[in-house]
């Protein structure tokens, strides 16, 4: 159960690069992954050989666009165990996608009702849910987590009610790389009949994605996070759900009959989709989840184990050196302090020896005002990383804390 990095590195053209003469060391995944080549190709293809619009021309181009825009629809709806590919819906993200079902839950919700969040957010997941409770007199509740970054489910589960409408929370959290146990989140939402949302921006790379297992009614993700280019993402919901949920967006395309007095809305999953689609997004996404599909899983989730469990083994040596989250189950995420350093002077320190971070309050203030810092630098690792990548870390990590003493 191995997994051959160097070529898989060899894949991907970025990852050649130098920085200020460095070799690029990039450990900022949890923000956007690097592409492989056979995504760039599936791009440069469309755009060379396929441009057209989708669903709308009466010639070859348009037919084969389209062909190939709603194949990457089915790999998709297969590679997280969808029902069915009308329960898939492009969105231009995890944002977008958790502003859908927001805007439909504002119009449904009543005043009374409740949304349930936990305090580990991405404002995505946060600030959705504060306006559509704004709009319809809701109430927004919020699970605590433990010092150590792990929800505390109890506390959770005290939250549900006959009152909870909705409850949404990441499969990853982005800022600690906490993994939450989303099946029984999710079980214990719907034994109060809660519609339920995952945030998947952070799990969808990690793999093992399946919806039916989950039981939830709602999972959003990115494909930039998957090794697919910005700009596209899904949105997947349970087709009971989605066939009379509010639409957000009207126009082109997800309309069934229209008069200059009134409008009637097509089937899915047209009718949440309007306008011209990114295209090449989708087909690049599609080509991304096609690649990523015939690597070995197992082999995959245990090399980036092995990458986090040396950053947080290695953490121990640095003086100073806080890691912020440190639940018993976590994705490829660490978070941290360098002794009182601000996180932007660590991370530019450590740019210039061509290791890229991130660093910043991760979109998630309140959380970084729950544990009383102004931000964290993160390294997050992905499948092209190697261990000797994590060295390079803390030997640029040893620099910095000279430098910043």
């Amino acid at each position: 159960m191995t997994l051959d990095v160097k070529a898989l590195r060899a894949q991907f053209p970025i990852l050649q690069r130098e920085i200020d003469g460095k070799p690029l060391v990039y450990l900022d995944n949890a923000a956007t992954t690097q592409k492989p080549q056979v995504v760039l190709d599936a791009i440069i293809d469309f755009y060379t050989t396929t441009n057209a619009n989708v669903h709308r021309g009466a010639h070859f181009l348009s037919d084969e666009a389209t062909r190939r825009y709603e194949k990457a629809r089915d790999d998709v709806a297969a590679f997280i165990n969808a029902n069915g590919r009308e329960e898939v819906i492009w969105t231009a993200g995890t944002t977008e996608s958790i502003n859908l079902v927001a805007r439909g839950l504002g119009q449904l919700l009543k005043a009374g009702e409740e949304v349930v969040v936990t305090e580990m957010e991405h404002h995505a997941n946060l600030v959705t849910w504060q306006q559509a409770c704004k709009v319809s007199g809701g109430t927004l509740k919020v699970a605590p987590i433990f010092e150590n970054g792990e929800l505390d489910v109890d506390a959770f589960s005290a939250l549900l009610n006959d009152k909870t409408r909705l409850v949404a929370f990441p499969h990853v959290s982005n800022a600690l790389g906490t993994v939450n146990p989303i099946k029984e989140l999710t079980a214990k939402a719907k034994a109060v009949n809660a519609l339920v949302l995952v945030d998947g921006a952070q799990g969808i790379a990690h793999g093992g994605v399946d919806v039916q297992a989950i039981g939830c009614d709602f999972y959003a993700f990115s494909g930039h996070k998957l090794f697919a280019p910005t700009g596209i993402g899904a949105l997947w919901g349970r087709k009971s759900v989605l066939e009379n949920w509010p639409v957000w967006l009207t126009g082109g395309e997800m309309i069934a009959d229209v008069t200059y007095q009134d409008a009637t809305w097509g089937q899915l999953p047209n009718r949440l989709e309007a306008g011209t689609p990114n295209i090449a997004g989708v087909i690049g996404l599609g080509a991304a989840v096609n690649w990523f599909s015939e690597l070995d899983l197992a082999a995959v989730q245990a090399h980036e184990q092995a990458l986090l469990a040396s950053a947080h083994e290695q953490a121990s040596a640095i003086d100073g050196m806080r890691v912020i989250g440190t639940a018993p189950k976590k994705a490829g995420v660490m978070s941290f302090m360098l002794g009182n350093a601000h996180p932007a002077d660590v991370g530019f320190i450590l740019d210039r020896q061509g290791v890229a971070i991130r660093t910043g309050d991760n979109c998630a203030q309140p959380l970084m005002k729950k544990f009383g810092i102004p931000g964290t630098a993160r390294a997050s690792f992905s499948i092209y990383n190697t261990l000797e990548e994590v060295d390079k870390l803390y030997d640029a990590l040893r620099k910095a804390n000279m430098m910043l003493a």
